[in-house]
């Protein structure tokens, strides 16, 4: 899934899961993250207290996405990662970030262990016919420029990509067209792809080979967000639609996570693990 660590690394996760026996006896065959822009707020104050919490609570995988993440020490990020024994498999750098730093986020997801950047939202400006169509080449000149860099690109959706028809074509329709199926994946926000009025499952099966991630939270009856296993969605079939085979990460996410938060997302780690997906 990413390049294997050091020995020295490897070593140090060991001896983190050691500290953890509980958490790595449970887990599942495919690994459970955590979109650690769920406890910003946390994080942002105490990064490497966060992450230990995570780690016990059993997830092996994060995604960083906010909590000022992009102006701490990624050594120091890099460090706490391997010394508990957690993975950062892909990180959220924005449309504006790639743009003007292209290096410093290709250092940025190196030093971290990420091989993948994902582009997480696209502001209003972008939410036009014209707007959408100017940064579309970008989107794709990004794609192209991280995998000469050794990385991988996605692109995470939120619901306007879907509502949002200039023309009559979707956002998202018009980023599927136009942009190269090989270079360009997804990573299938399913909360915002439903609360779009999407047929997930048939959204999935079309993807397939197109699908990087998942991000997974869970909806109220009233549209709202909740904790994995305490809403409507029904992941368990999710997850075995044969368009899902080639998914590779899990990333629990609640952009409204209620404080104290840490229980929100044990809730949904709980949930998924018992799946066994």
């Amino acid at each position: 899934m990413i390049a294997r660590r050091t020995v020295l690394a490897g070593a140090a996760g060991a001896a983190a899961l050691a500290c953890f026996p509980a958490a790595a006896a449970a887990a599942p065959r495919r690994a459970i993250g955590l979109q650690l822009y769920t406890l910003r707020e946390i994080f942002a104050k105490d990064p490497a207290g966060t992450l230990e919490q995570v780690a016990r609570i059993g997830y092996r995988e994060v995604e960083f996405g906010g909590g000022g993440y992009d102006a701490m020490d990624p050594v120091m990020l890099r460090g706490t990662l391997d010394r508990l024994g957690l993975k950062a498999p892909s990180i959220h750098v924005g449309y504006d970030a790639l743009l003007g730093q292209f290096e410093r986020q290709v250092g940025l997801a190196k030093t971290l262990g990420a091989d993948t950047i994902i582009l997480p939202y696209m502001t209003d400006e972008h939410r036009t016919g014209p707007g959408w169509q100017a940064a579309l080449p970008n989107i794709a000149r990004f794609a192209a420029e991280l995998k000469k860099a050794g990385l991988g690109f996605a692109y995470h959706n939120h619901d306007f990509e879907f509502t949002l028809k200039p023309g009559g074509v979707s956002l998202f329709e018009q980023l599927l067209r136009e942009t190269d199926p090989a270079l360009v994946k997804i990573e299938l926000d399913l909360f915002w792809a439903v609360k779009a009025g999407e047929d997930a499952g048939a959204l999935i099966d079309r993807l397939s080979s197109r699908l990087y991630a998942y991000h997974v939270k869970d909806m109220r009856a009233d549209g709202g967000m909740v904790a994995v296993g305490a809403g409507t969605i029904d992941f368990a079939a999710l997850f075995k639609r044969k368009g899902s085979a080639g998914v590779r990460h899990f990333y629990v996410e609640n952009d409204q996570a209620p404080a104290p938060y840490l229980p929100d997302v044990t809730t949904s780690f709980q949930t998924l693990r018992a799946l066994r997906f």
